[in-house]
């Protein structure tokens, strides 16, 4: 096969951008040879191969500066977006889709899933601790918990600054979950909306006393 060669240039706007945007190319596996110089915020990359293999590498490399740029810079509605596995390796940590998504509504950040991309209004940095800190909580509790009752322990947790096993003790007194002898769990009484529900009303309360 004929080799090719082929030099495109992604201009990044400051260094931030050029690391994230650098440690992403190295990750990448291609059957194109691929090697980076520039100077200042122009970067200029050279990938040599097939045809087939060119035109493969140029559209993973724009792909990949598209999704740095999305969760670096907020769009016009101060939103950014973010590749949920991105996120997850980026934090070395991971947690359920609606876990991540309820914590943030909790926090009154904008959230919705599109495309199997997180558009959130918290910024990259802040959004890597979170999903550290749920990750780390869900270590805690995960073996005497199920799904449903973790999807309220954890993003109340955060939202109120308070350690899962007591957000377990607030729902046993409150009546909402139980201890189930036979799976070695805590469940769920109620469903999980009503669950959420009542708890928040109960912790708002005691906010509005201190």
């Amino acid at each position: 096969m004929a080799r090719a060669k082929k030099v495109i240039t992604i201009h990044v706007q400051d260094d931030r951008e050029k690391e994230e945007f650098l440690k992403e190319l190295q990750k990448l596996r291609l059957p194109a040879f691929i090697y980076v110089h520039g100077k200042l915020n122009d970067l200029k990359i050279n990938i040599q191969g097939t045809k087939e293999e060119i035109r493969e590498a140029t559209y993973k490399i724009k792909e990949i500066h598209n999704r740095v740029r999305a969760k670096l810079y907020p769009d016009r509605r101060g939103l950014y977006r973010y590749n949920l596995d991105d996120l997850f390796r980026g934090a070395g940590a991971s947690v359920s889709t609606p876990i991540l998504v309820k914590t943030l509504e909790l926090l009154g950040e904008t959230v919705e899933v599109k495309n199997g991309e997180l558009v959130t209004s918290m910024p990259w940095e802040e959004i890597i601790k979170l999903v550290g800190r749920l990750g780390e909580y869900l270590g805690d509790v995960s073996l005497q918990t199920t799904r449903q009752i973790r999807e309220v322990i954890l993003p109340v947790a955060i939202r109120y600054n308070l350690d899962p096993e007591e957000v377990i003790d607030i729902l046993l007194e409150l009546g909402l979950a139980e201890w189930k002898e036979d799976k070695f769990k805590y469940e769920l009484v109620k469903n999980k909306e009503q669950a959420l529900e009542i708890l928040l009303k109960h912790l708002k309360g005691e906010e509005d006393e201190d």
